[in-house]
């Protein structure tokens, strides 16, 4: 139900983002419709601009006919005037000066049209280039709007799909669990009744127990604390089998932190021979030497942890009885641990000063002299964290010694502690790590830097990362089973005092009694014989024609069969012996003839000397089956011989002679079978091996053909998935063509429409042009 509720918010939760998305994309659509008005309506100012342009152009030309007119006026005038100048009078004067006055103001008049028509022509084009430049404008924003409005339709679109497959992925999932939660209420219903079932049948148990207790106990020990320590606590199976688990996961953890160790120590003394003197060069300086003494026993000190952890390991089985009381090999470990603690004290003081010579060289900058300062802080660091692990460890030791040594209820303090030490040596260890990396940066700066120095720095920062990363494995491990650490273990029945150490050998050894004791008597006894079988067993020994001389003339017979194949054997030793030093000589020899070939191809080629020892293999092979076939060979005929080999005797009976051809003939006979014997029990080992080998092979063939059904498994997987996302990703492809191709004709449009009307204006103010031109 709690799952279907986090499934219930999280689609309001992707609800509420779907329906805030659709908002903002109504803001974007009424922000896009506005800019379209808005355009929409400069363009009809355009138009209107443009109509006032062509009423004044009108009035222009009217204005230029009426010009026209004037002129042609004015020419008549002068003409009459002309005329009649010949005869002047008075009323020509006056009629002349009116004239003169009504040219003058029609001159005026022409001026002034003129400078109105200059003045709105200027005004037209200014007016002109600024509706150019702000359609131009509203052209950009309104691509930039589309180009948003495009992205967010498609992020939109996106959104909802993935909203809408989050949906459907959700409702199955809904769905699923409702299921899960039916068969949870239906396995509870059962759970419940069984529960039911196994009160009524616990408590008929514990009433019958109560009953035998007080008939058959004499006395209860549970009350005595001596004696109650010597009982065996409950069995707690899933408690052993999770000690064991977890021992063998900190076991894995601590063996990568030896090895990290330890490469860390062997490259830091590295470092120490080659840097800041390369000791092939000249002698390193006493305090190095002895720093890169101390460094090279940290085996003797680190090795230790791993084989006294191992043995705490191999001592949690799922019999024993787990608890800090009984777990007695956690104190070899400590002690240890205590070692390495003392040799990183040591040594501590010899890193100290060798950094110091690193700062006192003449190479050394300021900020390498930092670095080392750096270093110098997390080397203490980290040592004062392993004393502060090693007091905890001790503590964890003490109860497997001495009683009453740590208060139960300290326990998980410590464990906690302990926890929060792993978690600092962690850190410590990681800033040591990372100051380190910045150092070397550093010194690939200096020109005095070689390429052993790289190499080794390399491989020291990488034990140190190694060594980071086996730190805080370990920090994460015991903090994810600290609850297991501090929880309470056994203890003895009747009792909430914890375990005595000095009484838990003899528990341990009560326990193993009782097991042997519950197996023995759980073990089904032995079949015994019908009566009548016995007495027809009976009949048949007593009415049996072999008498005990027989039977002891048999076995007198058979003892000397055995002291003969004694002897057989004894000399199949010697013979084993001499083919062993043969073979020796041989492989001497062989040696021998290989090194001469190496000497006198003088080490050129590889390749034939490797042919050539394959012919001597080959040839020794061959040399050694026919010996042996011989040792078989002779081994038949020496065995047969030596069986075959009988008395003669020339004057005999015919019974004699007939017993002697007998018994050679069975001799003979068992000969044969021996070598048959031992011919099938070499085919027998031979087949042995071979099935060994094909089983061998067909379990490899079996891990492959699972390795290859899961990798096809994943495989298929991973084609469907992208089969969807490619199907996904081409249907919105598609709708983005679409909504480009639609976007694509309705800008086609428009800049035609803008270039018709860019090119009229073009014509009009070219006619206008040459009109001022014609005046």
């Amino acid at each position: 139900m709690a799952n279907v509720t986090d499934l219930q918010t999280k689609y309001s939760k992707l609800a509420q983002e779907y329906s805030k998305l659709r908002a903002q994309n109504q803001v974007l659509k009424k922000g896009v419709v506005d800019e379209q008005a808005n355009s929409a309506s400069f363009k009809e100012q355009l138009k209107q601009r443009d109509q006032s342009l062509r009423k004044q152009e009108q009035e222009m030309d009217s204005l230029s006919f009426r010009n026209q007119q004037l002129a042609k006026r004015v020419e008549l005038l002068q003409e009459e005037l002309a005329s009649k100048a010949d005869s002047p009078s008075q009323h020509g004067l006056e009629t002349q000066c009116v004239f003169d006055e009504d040219l003058q103001k029609k001159i005026e008049e022409n001026e002034r049209l003129h400078i109105q028509f200059y003045e709105a022509g200027e005004q037209h084009s200014r007016q002109e280039s600024e509706l150019k430049a702000r359609l131009q404008e509203l052209e950009k924003d309104s691509e930039q709007h589309q180009a948003v409005v495009g992205g967010l339709t498609t992020k939109y679109m996106d959104t909802i799909e993935r909203l809408q497959s989050d949906k459907a992925r959700l409702e199955i999932k809904s769905q699923t669990l409702e299921r899960e939660a039916k068969e949870c209420r239906m396995r509870t219903e059962e759970c419940q009744q069984q529960l039911r079932l196994s009160q009524s049948e616990l408590n008929r148990q514990v009433k019958q127990s109560s009953s035998v207790i007080q008939e058959k106990v004499p006395f209860n020990d549970t009350k005595l604390i001596g004696y109650n320590s010597l009982n065996v606590p409950p069995h707690n199976r899933r408690h052993q089998l999770k000690a064991r688990d977890v021992a063998g996961q900190a076991l894995s953890f601590i063996q990568d932190l030896v090895a990290a160790l330890l490469n860390f120590h062997s490259y830091t003394e590295q470092r120490v021979h080659i840097y800041p003197l390369d000791s092939s060069i000249e002698p390193i300086s006493p305090l190095n030497q002895k720093f890169s003494q101390y460094l090279h026993e940290n085996a003797a000190y680190v090795r230790p942890l791993e084989d006294s952890f191992l043995h705490l390991h191999q001592s949690i089985t799922e019999d024993t009885v787990t608890v800090l009381e009984t777990v007695v090999k956690l104190k070899s470990f400590a002690d240890h641990f205590s070692s390495y603690t003392h040799f990183l004290q040591k040594i501590l003081p010899y890193q100290l000063k060798s950094l110091e010579e690193e700062c006192d060289t003449p190479l050394c900058t300021a900020a390498l002299t930092a670095k080392n300062q750096e270093l110098q802080s997390d080397m203490k660091r980290v040592t004062s964290v392993f004393e502060k692990m090693q007091s905890y460890i001790n503590l964890l030791a003490l109860p497997s010694v001495r009683q009453d040594a740590m208060p139960q209820s300290s326990t998980s303090a410590v464990f906690t502690q302990l926890a929060a030490c792993l978690h600092s040596l962690h850190d410590a260890i990681k800033d040591m790590s990372k100051h380190y990396n910045q150092k070397a940066s550093l010194e690939q700066e200096l020109p005095t830097i070689t390429q052993k120095l790289c190499t080794t720095t390399e491989c020291l920062l990488g034990s140190l990362g190694s060594l980071t990363s086996s730190t805080g494995k370990i920090a994460t491990f015991f903090s994810n089973n600290l609850d297991f650490f501090t929880s309470s273990g056994y203890s003895p029945r009747g009792s909430t005092l914890a375990l005595n150490p000095l009484q838990a050998e003899s528990m341990l050894a009560n326990k193993k009694k009782a097991a042997a004791y519950i197996s023995a008597v759980k073990k089904a006894r032995p079949q015994s014989v019908p009566y009548n079988d016995a007495l027809s067993n009976r009949r048949v020994l007593t009415s049996s024609t072999e008498s005990r001389e027989g039977l002891s003339q048999q076995v007198q017979q058979s003892q000397d069969k055995i002291a003969r194949l004694e002897q057989e054997k004894e000399h199949w030793l010697l013979e084993a012996q001499l083919g062993k030093v043969r073979l020796e000589k041989e492989n001497q020899r062989i040696a021998d003839l290989e090194a001469q070939l190496a000497a006198a191809q003088g080490g050129i080629l590889n390749s034939p000397p490797a042919a050539a020892s394959t012919p001597v293999q080959s040839q020794e092979e061959a040399e050694m089956e026919p010996s042996a076939g011989e040792r078989e060979a002779t081994l038949c005929t020496s065995l047969v011989g030596m069986l075959c080999t009988t008395p003669s005797v020339e004057h005999v009976g015919d019974e004699e002679s007939r017993e002697t051809l007998i018994k050679t003939h069975y001799m003979a006979r068992v000969g044969e079978l021996t070598t048959q014997l031992q011919i099938s029990d070499s085919k027998a080992v031979h087949f042995h091996s071979e099935c060994r080998a094909l089983a061998k092979r067909l379990a490899i063939a079996e891990k492959s053909r699972e390795t290859l059904t899961e990798e096809i498994k994943l495989a298929t997987q991973k084609i469907t998935r992208l089969q969807d996302e490619l199907a996904t990703t081409k249907r919105s492809y598609e709708d983005q063509l679409s909504m480009m191709s639609d976007h694509l004709c309705s800008m086609n449009e428009t800049l035609s429409k803008q270039r018709e009307e860019i090119d009229t204006l073009k014509l009009g103010s070219k006619g206008n042009a040459k009109k001022n031109k014609g005046r």
